[in-house]
């Protein structure tokens, strides 16, 4: 059996795209951990199913490279915008796509034919501690100083569906993000499901570097709803603007949180890399 993928960047992410409207896929775990292994070829940062939804003009499914099914991610929800509508999927500029963080809402900007650059309105940060979650009685999780490894840290935990914290530090670049990283991502006296997390440096009012340790991944050159993290959490810490633009090693990403919607948009462009097939019938067995 084979299937088409679609190899789909957005800032640095990698995403693996399926259409599984016009073509059946089954055993989804093994399928992800196939077109994500770096070895074979493909590499990618997870794999995203395009699927029909009841509630929204679609649903998206997305795969982490070891097989867990993931809420959301920015980056790959931005793409999806570009894949409906490129493919001709629909040919409407506002959609709605269903995610297991919620309903998501894209705008689609359009030259000759195809989308260029997409905005997503990612949804209402979530700091209640009930949500996220963290083990703490505290009602919102914002500066509560944490000690990881040899280092204290003031982490600001915000929920969009997947968990995400956050800390700000005096030099991204040079920062040891692997070793802090998986210390945060494995300390599960705080974080009993694991989390992202964010290390961001802020510039100025309008501008933030950040480099994002994803959990189960490690670190990742790009990620959307980590950008939204640093904005959300930089606001509420009186550091920066509303609207700023985060620097992450795989671009810049436009970051506004509106203050009457409480709801938090990105903007940036996606690109297609590559479409091809691939083999999957002794992975994916027909019914």
């Amino acid at each position: 059996m084979r299937i088409r993928f679609t190899k789909m960047q957005a800032y640095g992410n990698d995403y693996v795209y399926i259409d599984a409207i016009n073509q059946k896929v089954n055993n989804l775990p093994e399928l992800a951990r196939y077109v994500s292994d770096r070895h074979f070829a493909i590499g990618s940062d997870g794999m995203v199913l395009i699927c029909p939804s009841e509630v929204a003009d679609f649903r998206m499914r997305m795969f982490n490279p070891d097989g867990t099914e993931g809420e959301m991610c920015g980056n790959a929800l931005r793409s999806v915008g570009k894949y409906v509508y490129d493919h001709r999927f629909t040919d409407k500029e506002s959609l709605t796509i269903e995610t297991l963080g919620g309903i998501q809402k894209l705008q689609l900007f359009i030259e000759n034919g195809v989308a260029v650059n997409i905005k997503a309105d990612i949804g209402e940060p979530r700091l209640s501690t009930k949500v996220i979650p963290v083990n703490s009685e505290l009602e919102e999780f914002i500066e509560q100083p944490v000690t990881v490894l040899d280092r204290q840290f003031h982490t600001t935990a915000v929920s969009w569906g997947n968990p995400h914290c956050v800390q700000f530090i005096d030099d991204v670049a040079s920062f040891d993000v692997h070793g802090y990283g998986k210390a945060f991502e494995y300390n599960t006296e705080l974080f009993p499901n694991k989390t992202n997390v964010t290390f961001a440096q802020v510039i100025s009012r309008d501008y933030i570097k950040m480099r994002e340790w994803e959990r189960g991944t490690g670190e990742t050159i790009g990620c959307g709803t980590g950008c939204c993290t640093a904005v959300v959490a930089a606001v509420l810490t009186g550091r920066c603007d509303r609207k700023v633009t985060v620097e992450q090693i795989g671009g810049p990403l436009a970051v506004e949180w509106d203050e009457e919607t409480n709801h938090v948009f990105m903007t940036g462009p996606s690109h297609t890399m590559f479409e091809s097939d691939i083999e999957v019938g002794h992975i994916v067995k027909e019914e």
